[in-house]
């Protein structure tokens, strides 16, 4: 019998004519162990922001001005968990584990996104978040249900479905506010002069200084690069802010007619820097919240695990 061997630069080239093609990836496909790893980095992380996310709105659950408030907001952080679950499932499918990906996350070798270390001060936040995080997560979003990878195109679809009611919430309550009272519309102002700039570090660095994002681009992992995400992120924003009656904190904001695209301000990238390397406002308490909810939560892993060890047991009886 003859045997054929394929070489590593041969499955490679296959594999990216496959990702070329516009192919999605499955799980037992054959795959470069370094887009194994970059999804598991890109998925976990994204997971990681899900979970992370809850923290700061679930802070005003209690606190919700009015009871159809409350129970928009219980739902907005209640599908933000199932995301987390999605997600983590589909970096599962790649050979990570759940326990491997959360100990990351407590240790500090895993980001998340770096706007939930900022604080949520006033109710004006919650509406914020919705329109403007949630709304640059969309734009980020929508372009990764045309990922390589199948199970993380799948969930992403699912995901924007639910992403676009919390934008769509977020900017109805800051509607309410804006057209209030003139201290209510005060409120939203400070918001937005608050998660602007954060909003647009949420995009990460420049595309010449991202360290996976040339690569990402190529295997298809990323559709659109930071900064063309960043720059559609503001032209669609600031129409928004417009028919709020609010004003972005940027001098520099202007419209470009020749490039037919808002021009906008420098970021700040040593704050940025500094946040993502744990020294932003909140991150100490993030990580703290998440360990301790994880710590308590362990009797319940504990008992499932019982439960099916039983289950197993009794059908080797059987």
């Amino acid at each position: 019998m003859t045997e054929f061997s394929v070489n590593d630069a041969e499955l490679e080239k296959r594999f990216q004519d496959r990702v070329d093609d516009e192919q999605k990836i499955e799980p037992k496909d054959w795959m470069p162990e370094g887009y194994r790893k970059n999804l598991i980095r890109q998925i976990s992380q994204h997971a990681h922001s899900e979970v992370i996310g809850m923290q700061p709105e679930g802070n005003w659950i209690s606190r919700a001005p009015t009871l159809r408030r409350k129970m928009i907001l219980l739902a907005k952080v209640q599908d933000e968990g199932g995301h987390g679950l999605y997600l983590y499932s589909a970096a599962e499918t790649l050979g990570a584990s759940r326990e491997e990906m959360v100990e990351a996350l407590h240790e500090g070798r895993a980001k998340y996104a770096s706007i939930f270390n900022y604080p949520s001060l006033t109710w004006a936040d919650i509406g914020t978040i919705g329109w403007l995080v949630d709304g640059a997560a969309i734009v980020n979003q929508i372009s990764l249900q045309r990922t390589s990878y199948g199970p993380y195109s799948r969930a992403m679809i699912r995901i924007c479905k639910e992403e676009s009611f919390h934008q769509r919430q977020g900017y109805e309550s800051l509607i309410a506010l804006a057209h209030g009272s003139a201290e209510q519309k005060a409120m939203a102002q400070d918001a937005l002069n608050r998660w602007w700039w954060p909003s647009l570090m949420m995009f990460g660095p420049h595309d010449a200084e991202s360290a996976h994002s040339g690569q990402s681009m190529k295997w298809k992992i990323k559709r659109k690069s930071n900064d063309t995400l960043r720059q559609d992120f503001v032209d669609q924003t600031v129409p928004q802010a417009d028919f709020l009656g609010l004003e972005i904190p940027d001098p520099d904001l202007k419209w470009n007619e020749e490039r037919g695209h808002y021009d906008f301000g420098e970021i700040d990238w040593e704050e940025f820097q500094r946040v993502i390397s744990g020294d932003g406002m909140c991150n100490r308490d993030r990580v703290a919240t998440h360990k301790k909810a994880h710590d308590d939560g362990a009797w319940v892993r504990d008992a499932l695990r019982a439960y099916e060890a039983k289950k197993a047991n009794k059908s080797e009886a059987a």
